[in-house]
């Protein structure tokens, strides 16, 4: 199944979240929703406290190199790649196709849509060639597909931002040798997305340096990286949130192949199931203020992000 369109067309966008559309439809104020059309972490890192400076001063280079060291250490990071710091990954896929320099790029759909859109309106074009250099979402979004190291062509991008919940499937140790890039985002993982904290691990060479050109100095702000940093270095809550998250995804999946649905793939982030038709359940639960997740291209695709759990009664309700 691809979502790719021809050469030339305009990508389509769609993603989770829009709550206030659908409060605009369906009623309640923001507290009375259950949102699960996201892969967010429902149990964000609690915040720490922030130097009063991290708001009023520029962020000067120690407070990103803590940022950085943390990164290293946290996912592994080859001694011979970079870590870029960026305001979301949003940030850098924007830059990407000109970091990149490819003539052509390959993105095997369906996945996430903001890469098809991103190298199109930079006017590359898309293709199916196996040859070509690729962009793959790693587990992807929303299938849970992973990618093995065999599958890999020798100009790799690899979005990683699901990939904290499996670290054992980490391509990270390639960061070292030109040809493969590694896109990690802070917020889904560690629940904080409005922080927009992203990270490109690569190999020091001229697609770094176009991105740290393209992004400018200070890309992160200083409650970002204090926070990040933090959070980065907080092996124990990271491992506590994996089980957490493995033992909800499996509670999901219970309650939902319960009510007919069949598990159609996906991460303990977020979960994929096939329904009958997916417009009906998003519908009939968004009346009951939970938000949930379809998609243009599939009429029985569901989506369906983890609740916090006190909002299980919630969701067990509107099932």
């Amino acid at each position: 199944m691809s979502i790719e369109a021809p050469l030339g067309a305009p990508i389509p966008r769609d993603h989770g979240g829009g709550l206030d559309a659908a409060m605009a439809r369906h009623g309640g104020a923001r507290g009375d929703w259950l949102d699960l059309s996201t892969g967010i972490n429902p149990v964000p890192y609690p915040l720490p406290p922030i130097p009063p400076h991290a708001w009023t001063a520029l962020p000067d280079r120690a407070a990103t190199e803590a940022l950085v060291v943390a990164a290293r250490t946290f996912w592994r990071v080859p001694d011979a790649a970079e870590v870029v710091p960026a305001p979301g990954l949003s940030a850098l896929i924007a830059r990407l196709p000109q970091a990149l320099g490819a003539t052509r790029i390959r993105i095997p759909g369906p996945t996430y849509n903001e890469y098809a859109a991103s190298f199109s309106a930079a006017g590359i074009p898309l293709t199916d060639d196996s040859d070509a250099p690729a962009v793959l979402v790693h587990p992807n979004n929303p299938t849970g597909r992973l990618w093995p190291a065999e599958a890999l062509p020798s100009l790799a991008v690899l979005d990683e931002s699901f990939c904290d919940v499996t670290p054992e499937a980490t391509h990270v140790a390639r960061a070292a040798h030109p040809g493969t890039l590694v896109l990690k985002s802070f917020g889904k993982f560690w629940g904080l997305a409005g922080l927009r904290l992203g990270f490109a691990i690569l190999a020091p060479g001229p697609i770094a340096t176009r991105l740290h050109d393209a992004l400018g100095p200070w890309p992160v702000s200083g409650p970002a990286l204090a926070i990040g940093a933090r959070a980065l270095s907080d092996p124990a809550w990271a491992e506590a949130a994996r089980s957490r998250l493995a033992a909800d995804a499996h509670r999901l999946d219970a309650l939902l192949t319960a009510r007919g649905a069949s598990v159609a793939g996906g991460t303990t982030l977020f979960r994929l199931y096939e329904v009958d038709d997916a417009q009906a359940w998003h519908d009939r639960l968004a009346r009951t203020h939970v938000l949930s997740r379809v998609f243009p291209y599939s009429r029985t695709w569901l989506r369906l992000g983890l609740p916090h759990p006190d909002r299980w009664a919630h969701l067990e309700a509107a099932l």
